[in-house]
């Protein structure tokens, strides 16, 4: 009776047991249904998440609003995300395409080709330096007359410009006058030694009336007649426009005062202010189109001369340009709009100018890696031409895809990501790369150069 007893307990026990863990695997199945979806075959599939196309980052396991901008979320792909792929590259980030096509990411790949630019400046026409010529006398005395009496007037080469009175200079006439005659009377004298000594008094008369700007014609002159002229006439050495005027009729002028400035300005020089970045572009022997102010007239000139100093003030080297000026077109003091045409540069690597993002102290573009996920790269660039295209120096290689635009909104996304995950170290899953220390379960203690990077 006992033994029957015992039976039936055991039996009963066994029932409890077997009701017990099937309502456990029952409650189980019911959970899991309640956190995954199931796919026709009875198989699940991945949990439907939302995102924000602003702030990729944000991740939630139901709709609702983005608690950055206020956005709606919208249902990501699985396998997508801020981070999804692309914890390999460090600062990369990938995005999914909804995402990418409300932030109009669009990309452009890296090619070979040659850059050409023009450089457009401003100039300052400059009377050239070697075709400004100064007026001056030898010697003391009174301004008799002036022949050019206006500054601006036109002068030709040979052209009288004043006449000047001077003791000495009467005095060294009549002393050249004796020497002629005196050698004319010891001409046939039998001793040759004296005829040679007239000779050489003759000569140093004529030399000392030479150095006082005497010409030949005046001298055979003064020697034909056998007058004293009471003036010198200083003639024009050369062509151009009188430029500076110091002297009045009548007045006492000294040996060596500047009496006029006389400029040629057949050909003038253009003085133009190149920045230091146009520099690798510009060099002597340059074709240059200059642009007259008025009439829409423009001359060809060269660069024939680049400074070697920088202007301080203005971060600019200077280029002098010359330019023909034949109907003076072109006035000293005048400003002007210079285009050089700087040529190309070759065969070079290059992409589009808004591809790149310069914070100062470094130069970085996103380059593409397929399937929504995109990385920094730091590159070092070059010229910049005129079509918007800029060269690369290094840290690209031909048929690199880089982001031409919306670049600014993934530098953001990925330095947020780059912080987000200094803050956070290793995440669960990755415990066989850990390099701290900490017990496992321990959150990392959050980095203060991580926030700082976070807000920058």
């Amino acid at each position: 009776m006992r033994a029957k007893t015992a039976g039936q307990t055991i039996a009963a026990f066994a029932v409890l047991v077997l009701a017990l863990g099937g309502g456990y695997l029952l409650g189980l199945r019911h959970h899991d249904h309640d956190g995954a979806a199931v796919s026709a075959t009875g198989g699940e599939t991945a949990k439907v998440q939302y995102t924000c196309s602003m702030h990729p980052f944000i991740i939630r396991d139901a709709p609702g609003a983005c608690p950055i901008c206020g956005m709606a979320l919208t249902p990501m792909k699985a396998g997508t995300g801020a981070a999804a792929g692309a914890e390999a590259v460090p600062g990369a980030i990938s995005i999914d395409p909804i995402t990418l096509q409300n932030m109009g990411v669009r990309t452009e790949p890296a090619v070979r080709r040659s850059l050409e630019r023009t450089i457009h400046t401003v100039g300052l026409v400059a009377v050239a330096d070697d075709r400004q010529f100064a007026v001056t006398t030898k010697i003391e005395g009174w301004v008799e007359r002036l022949h050019v009496n206006q500054q601006g007037q036109p002068v030709k080469k040979g052209q009288p410009l004043l006449e000047i009175y001077s003791p000495e200079l009467v005095a060294a006439q009549q002393e050249y006058l004796l020497a002629v005659a005196n050698r004319k009377r010891l001409a046939a004298s039998p001793y040759a030694e004296i005829a040679a000594s007239a000779e050489r008094l003759v000569e140093a008369a004529r030399t000392r009336l030479r150095y006082w700007d005497i010409g030949p014609e005046q001298l055979r002159a003064l020697e034909r007649t056998g007058e004293v002229r009471k003036t010198l006439t200083l003639f024009s050495g050369h062509s151009g426009v009188v430029t500076k005027k110091n002297v009045l009729a009548g007045a006492r002028i000294m040996a060596g005062e500047e009496l006029l400035q006389i400029a040629d300005l057949s050909t003038v020089w253009i003085l133009a202010d190149i920045y230091e970045y146009e520099m690798p572009w510009v060099r002597v022997g340059q074709a240059v189109q200059v642009a007259v102010p008025y009439g829409g007239a423009t001359v060809a000139g060269t660069i024939a001369y680049l400074y070697p100093t920088l202007e301080s003030e203005t971060r600019t080297v200077k280029a002098r340009i010359e330019v023909a000026n034949p109907d003076l077109a072109l006035k000293p003091a005048m400003f002007v709009q210079v285009g050089i045409a700087a040529g190309t540069s070759g065969e070079t690597l290059a992409v589009p100018a808004s591809a790149l993002l310069n914070s100062g102290r470094e130069q970085t573009v996103f380059v593409a890696l397929g399937q929504g996920r995109f990385a920094p790269r730091p590159v070092t660039s070059g010229l910049r031409d005129d079509s918007g295209l800029i060269q690369i120096l290094s840290g690209l290689d031909e048929g690199d895809v880089v982001v031409v635009s919306a670049q600014f909104m993934l530098d953001s996304e990925s330095r947020l990501r780059e912080a987000l995950d200094k803050m956070l170290g290793p995440q669960p899953g990755n415990a066989g790369s850990r390099t701290d220390q900490r017990p496992a379960g321990q959150p990392a203690a959050s980095d203060p150069k991580a926030l700082d990077d976070l807000f920058k």
